[in-house]
């Protein structure tokens, strides 16, 4: 699925912020819509890393929360999981979900240890929600405290060796 026309405008209004910092590597989610903000975004040379990719939803894929919570009043998912697809779509768990995160963020140590820029991982929003609670040594179900907007930057660093949120949900000014 591609990106909207806002999604095209959100990702060309974060080129400032992007370029305001010195990239040593970036990994993309195999989506279209990920591939396409990477460019618009002037990460030319993200590699596509299939750990990366959306929360498989299984059978709730394309249904909206206000859809199930019809169904199964108070449902939320990092709590209560997604029901059953098919084969090719089974849906996938929040622990799930935390070891790939865990994987990424393996991958990003190794990326962080081999040069002197910061690591870009461009991907989706419940996957990064998980990936920043693990980060911060959170179980993958504490992902649901943090929300995030499209069309922003987030930063994870350090502060005295221990892992921080350095900026979340960061906008980039609308030019005059």
């Amino acid at each position: 699925m591609p990106l909207t026309e806002r999604g095209r405008e959100e990702a060309r209004r974060l080129v400032p912020l992007i370029r305001s910092h010195r990239i040593g590597a970036a990994f993309v989610s195999p989506s279209q819509r990920a591939r396409e903000t990477a460019q618009l975004i002037g990460v030319h040379d993200a590699r596509v890393d299939t750990d990366l990719r959306e929360w498989d939803y299984g059978g709730y894929e394309g249904v909206t929360t206000v859809e199930i919570q019809r169904t199964w009043p108070g449902w939320f998912l990092f709590t209560d999981g997604v029901a059953p697809g098919p084969p090719e779509h089974p849906g996938e768990s929040v622990e799930q979900v935390g070891e790939r995160a865990d994987r990424m963020l393996g991958k990003v140590d190794a990326a962080l240890a081999n040069t002197e820029g910061a690591v870009v991982l461009v991907a989706h929003g419940h996957f990064l929600r998980v990936l920043t609670a693990r980060r911060l040594g959170l179980p993958p179900s504490a992902g649901a405290l943090f929300q995030l907007a499209t069309g922003t930057v987030c930063r994870l660093g350090t502060e005295h060796g221990r892992p921080v949120i350095a900026g979340w949900n960061i906008r980039a000014t609308p030019s005059a």
